[in-house]
C-alpha cells in the first residue's frame, strides 16, 4: 500500500509549551517535526494543529508555529482529536485517506486518536520519530499497540520520499536539503 501525496493530510497533535520541556528526548522531536512539517508543506499536505486545554498546556511551542505557514490551531479537551466537531468536519472536508500523525504525547492523545481513526475509516500513519511522550516506555507501548490495531508506523524521511514519488523534481531537492 502505497502514500499518495494527494491522498493524504496531516495532524500536529498537542506540541505545546508547558508540557514540551518534559517529553523524553524533545530536543530531537523539535527538529524531526520541524523537517516534517517543512517537508508537508512543501508538498502541500493539509495540515491541522491541535492543542489540548491552552490554558493549562499553553499553545504551540513556538519554533512549531514559525515552521507552520497557516498556524490556526484547533482547540481541544477530549484526548482524542477525533472527538472535537471541529477537526472532524475539517478532516472530512480534505477527502483524505492516508493521516499523517506527529505529536505528543504517543500513549494518550496520538494513540486515541489514531484508534479512533482506524475505526471512522481513515487510515492513521504514525511517523515514529515525530511522537513521543514524557516516559519512553509509554511511547513504545503506546507505538506497539497502534502497530497491532493497523496503524502505519513509519519515520520522517521515509514518509517525506514516499510522498515525493520520484527524485529530480524541485519539491524532492528541496525535501533533500531538509533531511541531510
Amino acid at each position: 500500500m502505497r502514500i499518495l501525496a494527494d491522498e493524504s493530510a496531516a495532524v500536529i497533535i498537542d506540541l505545546q509549551e508547558r508540557l514540551f520541556p518534559h517529553i523524553h528526548d524533545h530536543e530531537r522531536l523539535l527538529e524531526n517535526c520541524r523537517i516534517l512539517i517543512s517537508g508537508l508543506q512543501i508538498l502541500s499536505i493539509p495540515l491541522i494543529v491541535t492543542e489540548q486545554y491552552s490554558k493549562g498546556l499553553g499553545t504551540t511551542i513556538g519554533p512549531i508555529k514559525n515552521t507552520l505557514s497557516d498556524y490556526q490551531p484547533l482547540e481541544k479537551t477530549s484526548f482524542s482529536c477525533c472527538d472535537l466537531d471541529s477537526f472532524m468536519q475539517q478532516l472530512n472536508r480534505f477527502k483524505r485517506k492516508y493521516i499523517i500523525i506527529c505529536g505528543i504525547e504517543a500513549h494518550v492523545c496520538v494513540m486515541q486518536t489514531a484508534l479512533d481513526m482506524l475505526s471512522k475509516e481513515y487510515q492513521p500513519v504514525l511517523v515514529e520519530d515525530c511522537v513521543s511522550s514524557r516516559k519512553f516506555n509509554d511511547k513504545q507501548l503506546a507505538v506497539e499497540r497502534m502497530r497491532q490495531a493497523g496503524v502505519i508506523v513509519t519515520s520522517y524521511e521515509s514518509i517525506l520520499f514516499e510522498l515525493c514519488r520520484v527524485s529530480g523534481t524541485e519539491q524532492f531537492k528541496t525535501i533533500s536539503k531538509l533531511v541531510k
